[in-house]
This record gives C-alpha cells, sequence and structure tokens, in this order.
C-alpha cells in the first residue's frame, strides 16, 4: 500500500550518534539503501552533500558514514578521492550494492501515458533502451531519490522517476516496470568511514589496504615505487592518480591492495613505496567483504 508523498515525515535525528549512518541524498537513494543493508538497526542521516556526510561523522552526529567509491558502469565516482584523503576519517570496510532501478510514477499512471523520464545523469544513461522503447524525453536531475520525490509531488501521470524500489516505497510511487537498467549487474561500490580506523586481525581473515601517496621527482618513480609490490606478491587492485594543488606536476596516487600492512610481504612492499615517495598516507586497513570475489 502506497501512501501520499506529503505524508513523508522528515528523517528522525537520532538520540543516539554511535547507531547512526551518515549518506549523501535524499530519503530512497541507494546510498540509503546501503546502509539499510550493512547497518539495518541504525537510524541514517540523510546529508546534502559528501563533505556534508564527512562532518557528520567527524563531529560525532554519526558514527559512520556510507560513501559510494566507484561504479561497475560508470566508474568512480567523481571527488570522492579527493575528499577522503582530506576527511580526517578512516575506511573500515565496504559494501558492494546491486542497483536495481526502477521505473516509478504516481498511482494511476500507465506506462503509454509517460512523456517524461527524471533521474541522475548516470541513471538515465544506464537505462538509454528503456527510454528509446518507450518515446521518453530523460531530463536531468541532481539525484534519483530527488527525482522520485519531484514527481510524486508534481503527480503527473505523464512523468515518471528512475529510482530504487525504496524511493518508490518512500515517496509513495508504483513501480510500473522492475530492473531497468541495460546492464544486468550494475554494482556500486561503498567504503563506510569512522573517525578512528579499525585494527582487524591480520590472521583472522583477508584484508584491503588503501592509501595514498605521491612518489619523488625522479626518472621512473612510480615503476620503482611500484616494483616492491609485484617482487613481493602483492595483488593492488586500484592505482588511480589525480591532480592536486591545482598544478600539473603535482600527481597524487590513490591505490588498493589485498593484504594487512602486518603481513611480512606488504611490509616489505611499503618500505620501498616509502623510499621512492615523498608522501604515504594510509587511508584504512579492513575486511574485505564477503562477496568482493563475485564483482572481480
Amino acid at each position: 500500500m502506497t501512501r501520499p508523498a506529503r505524508d513523508v515525515p522528515e528523517p528522525a535525528m537520532s538520540p543516539d550518534p554511535a547507531r547512526t549512518v551518515a549518506f549523501q541524498g535524499l530519503p530512497g537513494a541507494y546510498s540509503h539503501l546501503a546502509c539499510r543493508e550493512v547497518y539495518p538497526d541504525f537510524v541514517v542521516l540523510p546529508c546534502a552533500s559528501f563533505e556534508d556526510a564527512f562532518a557528520a561523522v567527524a563531529d560525532g552526529r554519526a558514527l559512520y558514514g556510507m560513501i559510494p567509491i566507484e561504479n561497475s558502469v560508470a566508474g568512480r565516482v567523481a571527488d570522492i578521492h579527493r575528499l577522503l584523503p582530506s576527511s580526517g576519517l578512516y575506511i573500515v570496510g565496504e559494501h558492494f550494492q546491486r542497483v536495481r532501478h526502477q521505473l516509478l510514477a504516481t498511482p494511476g499512471a500507465t506506462i503509454g501515458g509517460l512523456k517524461r523520464l527524471y533521474s541522475h545523469v548516470q541513471a538515465l544513461s544506464q537505462c538509454r533502451t528503456l527510454t528509446r522503447e518507450l518515446g521518453l524525453e530523460p531530463i536531468n536531475v541532481a539525484d534519483t531519490a530527488g527525482a522520485a520525490k519531484d514527481v510524486a509531488m508534481r503527480a503527473s501521470k505523464e512523468e515518471a522517476a528512475v529510482a530504487s524500489a525504496l524511493a518508490g516505497e518512500i515517496y509513495g510511487l508504483e513501480v510500473l516496470r522492475s530492473h531497468i537498467e541495460d546492464v544486468i549487474g550494475n554494482t556500486t561500490r561503498f567504503v563506510f568511514m569512522a573517525r578512528r580506523p579499525s585494527e582487524p586481525d591480520p590472521a583472522a581473515g583477508p584484508c584491503m589496504t588503501s592509501f595514498i601517496f605521491q612518489v619523488r621527482n625522479v626518472p621512473a618513480a612510480l615503476y620503482k615505487a611500484m616494483g616492491g609490490f609485484a617482487t613481493n606478491g602483492i595483488n593492488m587492485v586500484k592505482l588511480e592518480s589525480y591532480m592536486t594543488d591545482n598544478r600539473f606536476t603535482a600527481t597524487q596516487f590513490y591505490a588498493e591492495i589485498e593484504g594487512h600492512p602486518a603481513h611480512k610481504p606488504v611490509e616489505r612492499a611499503f618500505d620501498e613505496l616509502h623510499y621512492f615517495s615523498t608522501k604515504v598516507k594510509v587511508l584504512g586497513v579492513y575486511r574485505q567483504a564477503p562477496d568482493r570475489s563475485d564483482h572481480h
């Protein structure tokens, strides 16, 4: 049973920040869905921006922040790698969230009567087949949950939104068609952030280590800095570069490896990395998600 969007309450503030998880977006966003799957007993704290979500954790209003870092179809989430180092927070876990887009519309609307389709630009790009099939005009908005909320408030039977089933429940919309994404298996990887680093037992199971570094300005410095991971048999699953300080000569790298710094091979690899780098900062050591192997 659906309820009118005007009856949707504002998100409740938790009396216990130790049981609160913050995310960027409106209620019903895929980040909200990830929060519910990982921390089903926590209160969620929607935030207007990623900076606000980081601040909620740093200020103690939430214990964790659920932050999307990359998508299997769209690639890395813009600006996240720039925000992580300056947030003062640590990555303490990861979660892989399947993205199942729904075609949502106001009660009584029919597929044949639709003319306009609202959603975030990435969500629309992931549903091009349906858009062409139905002859809809795609309209970009800030986020998927916001699209659902706006469609519910306008209550036009000519409008629909691409968003999660949770957004449909929250804003009183009906699902006209399920799983409308072009690529089955579309998945977003989230990391959850905390004020203090986690200290997983290096012998208790597979771990991930996320870190940033800047290499020295010498020939083949990156090649030499990475050599320690190859010679010590460390699997590097991610290496991305981006400019810092608005200068083309200042390149920072974000990397992730399988392993724990307490493992001797990882320790030796980091020794070599430090030798050829001007800056190395570990952003988090954390347990691998149980389903990590399913997404690689």
